[in-house]
């Protein structure tokens, strides 16, 4: 790039930044080569600086929690009492079975997470986690999609959310692996968006002297990382009316289980969300509540302890309601909130950032020091016109990794656990013996759930003698 060009670009970008009192982004232009002039360029002008603007002035003065949590009640739900129904359970598992069966449903794997915590320098999907087959995360989830597929003789599309960091390698990785299996053409894998940070005087903090410092702007970009990739017109073309959303740490995720699709489309739901009833009432997860009739849902962090060890009658948690984040949305809703400006409101994080300084060396905060953006898809919650909860045991269908041991809770030994330990009361209800202390693993594709491995034992007998040491049926 020429002197003429690089002044030119520069004066472009004073050009957008100046009125936002946000120059200092070019302080080190001057020790940048033309690759990285281009690639900071590149990075200022996809931002909205007035979006930026009007989101730190909002400062945290939206939602007044408290008030919202005086008036908040559950909202009704398809409790686990429902599921143990026989006559409402087979209804809607008949209907989910129709849904899958006629090429009706698609899958949501949000992947944008690396497993740093984890002491794991690769997308969290790429971590072992079979407690027998040490399989990873993607292949449990691509095996629960093609079971289901398989189940009934149709195609459950899947469209994968990364994150920039995440995903070139994640792309790498499933086609090393051949997709496990699944036509590629069944498989979309699509980048969310970035939000530059700001310190806590809104200015613009650099990661790199030629660099913006950007994160993930949440699962909650899913929204329009869907629509810009193409992947909601590839819904549509498809004939694709309900999606299935699920996070790549929680393998016991019960990817479209037919009787939960089928609760979800015979109430006419525009979003499900599934949910479990709260162990302790500071449970770090998101509290599904109902407030004038309108479902939503208040963050652990958001909600105080008053309210969070509030009682009913009967001396029940009131909010009991927790979200794993596992949702079914119908393709419409997803089409109809695209189509609206500021569907979701952008949410603030108060975070330690490392950044470049004005002389151009990284500093290493001891406090938190930046404000990050980013949006979370359970507030569509509000704007469906009709939404529905289901529970789940915990034991069924929860069990994120999400700590490196000697952590108390979310570890993968805590994670392979409690696989064996579901794996294991699916083949006693199968009347199969697992002798104490070994464990065993199912392939989704030996049997996607309890159900269907009953009905494989039923039909081969061989199976059902006592299993006596550790064992991975695939």
């Amino acid at each position: 790039m020429t002197s003429d060009l690089t002044s030119q670009l520069k004066s472009t970008l004073e050009s957008v930044l100046a009125p936002h009192h946000q120059s200092h982004v070019l302080k080190h232009w001057e020790k940048l080569d033309s690759a990285a002039q281009q690639k900071l360029a590149d990075q200022i002008l996809a931002f909205d600086f007035d979006q930026l603007a009007r989101l730190f002035r909002q400062q945290d003065t939206g939602t007044h929690w408290d008030e919202l949590a005086e008036k908040a009640s559950v909202p009704p739900a398809i409790t686990l009492a429902d599921f143990a129904d026989a006559a409402s359970h087979d209804a809607a598992w008949q209907a989910g079975a129709d849904l899958l069966r006629q090429g009706k449903v698609g899958m949501i794997i949000t992947a944008g997470g690396q497993g740093s915590r984890l002491g794991f320098d690769h997308p969290k999907g790429m971590f072992p986690i079979g407690p027998v087959s040490d399989v990873t995360l993607f292949q449990i989830f691509f095996e629960k999609v093609m079971a289901r597929a398989n189940q009934f003789g149709s195609v459950v599309p899947i469209y994968i959310m990364t994150s920039p960091p995440t995903h070139d390698e994640t792309i790498v990785f499933l086609k090393e692996q051949n997709w496990f299996g699944m036509n590629p053409e069944d498989v979309q894998v699509f980048c969310q968006g970035v939000m530059p940070a700001v310190d806590h005087n809104g200015k613009i903090l650099l990661s790199e002297v030629g660099e913006v410092f950007v994160s993930p702007d949440g699962h909650g970009g899913a929204l329009l990382a869907l629509e810009k990739s193409g992947a909601l017109a590839d819904m549509q073309q498809r004939g694709v009316e309900h999606v299935f959303y699920g996070q790549i740490d929680n393998p016991l995720v019960q990817v479209c289980a037919p009787a939960l699709l089928g609760y979800h489309a015979n109430s006419g739901s525009e979003m499900t969300s599934q949910v479990v009833r709260k162990s302790d009432p500071l449970q770090k997860v998101g509290n599904v509540i109902t407030v004038d009739g309108v479902v939503q849902i208040i963050e652990y962090s958001d909600l105080s302890e008053q309210y969070a060890r509030e009682t009913t009658a009967d001396g029940s948690l009131k909010l009991w309601a927790g979200s794993i984040a596992v949702h079914i949305f119908k393709t419409e809703f997803f089409q109809r909130m695209s189509d609206t400006t500021d569907s979701m409101p952008f949410h603030r994080a108060h975070k330690k950032v490392a950044f470049i300084d004005d002389s151009g060396q990284r500093v290493e905060p001891e406090t938190n020091n930046a404000i990050k953006f980013e949006k979370f898809i359970f507030d569509l919650l509000p704007a469906a016109n009709h939404a529905i909860i289901c529970e789940v045991d915990p034991a069924d269908g929860f069990c994120a990794v999400k700590n490196a041991p000697p952590a108390a809770a979310e570890t993968p030994d805590h994670v392979k656990q409690a696989i064996s330990a579901l794996h294991t009361r699916w083949f006693n209800e199968a009347h199969v013996q697992v002798a104490d202390g070994v464990i065993v693993e199912i392939s989704p594709l030996f049997a996607p759930d309890a159900k269907a491995l009953k009905e494989k034992i039923d039909a081969d007998p061989a199976l059902a003698a006592p299993i006596t040491k550790n064992t991975y049926f695939n």
